[in-house]
């Protein structure tokens, strides 16, 4: 069993200093400019709300098991099983330029969830704490996973290990 974590990088630390910032900005324009204090409060919940849940949401390891990878995330775990997996490969940054966040944290302490690809027309996961090293996973079902590794050639390299390993060992 191997473990990669996840580092954020300095843009996504920027990016989520902007988020809180632009939070905040809002919430004071709220208070200074609207008179009555339900439009403020309910603001203030629903951000909180939004931030806690995409708090939970954000990636935290990578594990490449025997029998699959695991992507372990503070709230969230996906398991896919090397018998579903099609293929792995790693990707270059420009390939992911038509993506855009449908239901995702883009920049608020990683890139997670759920992202529109705009030339495939295909809704795909991303599970990554900087926008770079990207590994793209396909299943047999011809769903996409984009996770995020500083030692994307290794663990590519690992997982293709696994699965060829994995014939020899049910005959």
């Amino acid at each position: 069993m191997f473990e990669y974590k996840y580092t954020i990088d300095y843009k996504t630390q920027y990016r989520t200093l902007i988020h809180f910032l632009c939070f905040v900005a809002i919430a004071a324009a709220l208070f200074l400019y609207v008179d009555g204090g339900y439009i403020l409060a309910w603001f203030i919940t629903i951000v909180v709300a939004v931030i806690a849940l995409m708090a939970l949401s954000i990636p935290r390891k990578i594990i490449v098991g025997e029998e699959g990878i695991d992507i372990c995330c503070i709230s969230d775990y996906t398991y896919i099983s090397y018998s579903e997996i099609s293929s792995i490969r790693v990707v270059e940054n420009k390939e992911l330029k038509y993506f855009i966040p449908i239901f995702a944290g883009a920049g608020f302490f990683g890139y997670y969830g759920c992202y529109l690809n705009l030339k495939h027309m295909e809704f795909v996961k991303l599970y990554t704490s900087k926008w770079s090293n990207f590994i793209e996973i396909t299943d047999i079902y011809e769903d996409k996973y984009y996770i995020s590794c500083d030692n994307e050639d290794e663990l590519v390299e690992r997982v293709l290990g696994y699965m060829s390993q994995k014939p020899e060992q049910d005959e």
